[in-house]
């Protein structure tokens, strides 16, 4: 995900750099790679050790990262239409509608089957609550995003309309529950504090939904009126883009807020001691997602401050990547770095 993300981001850096596309399109290429390599590596635990694998489901943590499963491939598909169709030409639409619809099952998947397991089958408490709780909502509204963005590339006008209204229904899916799950979130830090150091990067996580959650809108709306006019339902076809500007607007100046808190809670975090692990990985997808918003607002609106904080962010964004890639490999190479909490706690 983090990977995917920073690769679209520097594709839609506002300011011309010599080189910098082809950087961006090396690491889309990267991230196929490291999603093909981790899904192998995981389908062959499920079949070399089931027993263990399905342990997973009563973990009241790691069982939430499923949502990055359909996520982490959603980025993979928006690359085939930012890299692929140059490369390869317009071929490679047919293959980004097919994984699109996969990735769209998954996300209902996720968006069911996990808050059923934690409803019957694991242990919860607000105390214990951070923002990974979210993770498998979102899935959903980031499958909507690149349904809104597969649409203009599609021929047939049911073709279009299919995937608009799933999309609009995959939003719905997601966004409001994550909503209610971040007033859920904001008392738990009120009442029980901040959660511990090895949490940290949770902080950043609602930066996810409300980010994903404006790009949809604001995607969506673009991409609705001529399917709208297409299909005989032009006289709806207008009040898309409005919705998805305001609606976009909205969200992006909520997400400030959380942008905010993050950074301070981040800094106390630091000078209390930042211990390093996966979770780091938890600072890229929601900055990401943020900044791309921030630069599709700036293509919209007359004003220059939004490509001046999208860029700033971009280049965040390349930093953190970098330090966290770095600190991975390292820990990788040392071997201290993978762990399966799910089974050492068994």
């Amino acid at each position: 995900m983090g990977t995917g993300i920073l690769a679209i981001a520097l594709a839609q850096f506002p300011v011309y750099i010599p080189g910098l596309r082809l950087v961006a399109q090396s690491l889309w290429f990267l991230n196929i790679g490291l999603f093909s390599l981790f899904t192998c590596l995981y389908v062959a635990r499920w079949i070399m050790f089931f027993d263990q694998a399905k342990r997973i489901f009563g973990h009241s943590v790691i069982s939430m990262f499923f949502g990055c499963i359909p996520m982490g491939l959603a980025t993979i598909i928006n690359g085939l239409l930012i890299f692929g169709i140059p490369l390869w030409g317009k071929g490679v639409v047919e293959i980004a509608e097919g994984l699109w619809w996969l990735d769209a099952a998954l996300s209902v998947l996720c968006g069911i089957a996990i808050p059923f397991m934690m409803f019957t089958r694991q242990n919860h408490s607000i105390e214990q609550m951070t923002g990974v709780w979210l993770l498998p909502f979102v899935a959903a509204e980031v499958a909507a995003v690149s349904g809104g963005l597969l649409v203009p590339y599609l021929t047939g006008a049911h073709q279009q309309l299919n995937i608009i209204i799933t999309s609009y229904a995959l939003w719905a899916f997601s966004v409001p529950i994550a909503m209610g799950i971040l007033v859920i979130l904001l008392m738990r830090m009120v009442v029980h504090k901040l959660p511990p150091a090895n949490m940290a990067a949770t902080s950043w996580l609602a930066l996810g939904p409300i980010g994903t959650g404006a790009l949809g809108l604001l995607v969506l709306g673009s991409a609705t009126p001529e399917v709208f006019s297409a299909n005989g339902l032009g006289a709806y076809a207008s009040a898309a883009p409005g919705i998805g500007l305001v609606g976009g607007i909205l969200l992006w100046g909520y997400g400030l807020w959380w942008v905010a808190i993050a950074c301070v809670i981040t800094l106390r975090y630091l000078r209390q001691g930042l211990p390093f692990n996966l979770g780091w990985w938890g600072y890229t997808f929601p900055i990401g997602v943020y900044c791309v918003t921030t630069l599709r607002l700036a293509t919209i609106l007359p004003m220059p401050i939004f490509s001046f904080l999208g860029g700033g962010m971009v280049i965040i964004l390349a930093g953190l990547w970098v330090i966290v890639g770095a600190r991975t490999v390292l820990g990788a190479w040392r071997g201290d770095l993978f762990v399966s909490p799910c089974l050492s706690e068994l």
